[in-house]
């Protein structure tokens, strides 16, 4: 039997991704279950940080004296977990279509090669900026009043569109690695601790010396501080550059990596 070939020309690249995206957000409608356990998540942390740990853990903040003040300074990080929850989701699902042979059906069809990662990635994007919208939503619920400038919030919006990306792409990638599916549900996980060992919930200044150097120059400080700063409507200086540094330098890697994965399945 002779399979489709696979074509990268702008308008059916577009067109098939398009395609992609929409089996992707009809994905999201019909595995409900699924779909509001990834929004469920980062509202959890954010219940659990505010009402159970807030009151001590605010007053141990510089300033801070309640659970509002953490609130406030938690919210960057719920943020972040919240785009690393939906990303997390993206290395089980396309793990699950290789094992189950549905990518493998793509490839005797005429569509564009790139189409179906790229829907993937779009699909992700999407269910993020509605998870973000929620989240965002239940922290006013909780007495969240942010002071950023409609400026500022362009830079929140485009930050986590960036983060989404670059995280998306890494785990495209790390489903595209794992055996089966089971494997790729757990692979990205350490992407979901790594906000608790950043500036995500407590002061880098206050971590003993060794925990502090990694929580100072690993991806997620810079990301959390970035939007710490744009969400109160203040300057984040250099932390925004290296926040936008990662995004670009992990999205570009894990793409190249995703993109050779996939060839490299396909081939064989």
């Amino acid at each position: 039997m002779s399979t489709a070939t696979y074509t990268n020309s702008g308008p059916n690249a577009v067109r098939d991704s398009m395609t992609m995206l929409k089996r992707n957000l009809l994905q999201m409608v019909r595995y409900k279950s699924l779909t509001l356990m990834l929004i469920a998540q980062p509202l959890i942390f954010l219940l659990l940080f505010v009402y159970v740990f807030g009151g001590t853990m605010g007053a141990g903040l510089p300033g801070g004296d309640n659970r509002g003040d953490y609130l406030v300074y938690i919210m960057p990080a719920i943020v972040v977990m919240t785009v690393v929850s939906v990303s997390l989701s993206t290395a089980y699902t396309i793990a699950l279509d290789m094992e189950k042979g549905i990518v493998d059906r793509f490839r005797t069809m005429a569509i564009s090669k790139s189409a179906v990662l790229t829907g993937r990635v779009l699909g992700a994007m999407v269910f993020t900026a509605i998870a973000f919208v929620v989240v965002l939503a239940v922290a006013v619920l909780l007495g969240y009043r942010p002071d950023g400038t409609p400026a500022s919030w362009l830079g929140v919006i485009g930050l986590v569109g960036l983060m989404t990306l670059a995280l998306t792409w890494a785990t495209v990638a790390l489903g595209l690695s794992a055996p089966n599916a089971e494997t790729a549900s757990n692979t990205p996980m350490p992407l979901m601790f790594l906000p608790f060992l950043s500036s995500g919930f407590v002061p880098t200044d206050s971590m003993p010396a060794g925990l502090r150097w990694f929580a100072e120059y690993q991806p997620f400080t810079p990301m959390i501080d970035t939007l710490r700063a744009w969400l109160s409507g203040a300057d984040a200086g250099n932390d925004a550059w290296l926040a936008i540094g990662w995004c670009l330098l992990i999205g570009v890697a894990c793409y190249l990596w995703a993109r050779s994965l996939f060839t490299k399945v396909r081939a064989n």
